[in-house]
C-alpha cells in the first residue's frame, strides 16, 4: 500500500496519520527515544509497518507482484503499492464516504501543520506530494505514471518502474480483481490491530 491507503486505514486519528506517512522514514526501533515520537504517532508507525507486513506477506500480492516482476524484479512490490492506491482513489468517494478531494485536502493540511514533527526526508516528500497533488492524481493512470517515474528516479538500482503503467494497462483486471478481493481484508487487519492497541 501506498500513501494514499496508509492515510485513509489510519483513519480519524491524526497521531497515527503522521506516524503512518513518517513510518518509511524512521529505522529500527520506533520507541527509541532518539526519534522523540509521541505515543500517538509511535502506534502510527507500528500501524504503518502492520500494513506493510501484512501486505508483503499476502497470496493476493504475491499473484500480482508475479505479474510486474519480469519488468521490475525486487521493485515488484513498490509497483503493486502504486496500482493499489489507483483503485482506492477511483473507489475512495464510496469506501470512505466523503469526496476524495475532501480527505485529501485534509490530510494535505495536517501534514503541513506538523511539518515540525516530520523527519526531514518525510518534509521533502511532502512538499512535492502536495505541490503536486500526488493522492488525487492516483485516479488516473497519467498520475500514476507520474509517481512511478519519481520513485524510478529514487531507486538504488534501475528499478524500470517508469515503465511499470504498460503493466497496469495491460493487466488492469488482473490488478483491479486483486485490489477488490485484498483490501477488505487488509481493512479487517487493521481493525484488529486497532482494537488490540485502543
Amino acid at each position: 500500500m501506498n500513501i494514499l491507503a496508509h492515510a485513509y486505514l489510519a483513519g480519524p486519528d491524526e497521531g497515527l496519520i503522521i506516524g503512518n506517512f513518517i513510518a518509511d522514514f524512521i529505522k529500527g526501533n520506533p520507541a527509541h527515544p532518539r526519534h522523540g515520537l509521541s505515543e500517538g504517532v509511535l502506534a502510527g508507525v507500528r500501524l504503518h509497518r502492520r500494513i506493510d507486513t501484512f501486505t508483503d506477506a499476502h497470496p493476493i500480492i504475491e499473484e500480482m507482484r508475479k505479474v510486474v516482476r519480469p519488468r521490475c524484479h525486487k521493485y515488484a512490490g513498490a509497483a503493486i503499492d502504486v496500482f493499489m492506491d489507483h483503485f482506492l482513489a477511483l473507489r475512495f468517494d464510496t469506501l470512505a464516504g466523503i469526496p476524495l478531494e475532501v480527505f485529501v485536502n485534509r490530510f494535505y493540511d495536517l501534514i503541513g501543520r506538523n511539518q515540525g514533527r516530520l523527519p526531514a526526508g518525510a518534509v521533502r516528500m511532502a512538499e512535492y506530494m502536495i505541490r503536486h497533488d500526488w493522492l488525487t492524481g492516483y485516479r488516473s493512470p497519467e498520475g500514476i505514471d507520474r509517481s512511478l517515474k519519481g520513485l524510478a528516479r529514487r531507486t538504488a538500482f534501475p528499478s524500470h518502474l517508469d515503465t511499470a503503467v504498460e503493466d497496469l494497462t495491460v493487466h488492469y483486471r488482473i490488478f483491479e480483481d486483486g485490489f477488490s478481493r485484498f483490501f477488505p481484508l487488509l481493512q479487517e487487519d487493521v481493525d484488529l490491530f486497532l482494537k488490540e492497541n485502543a
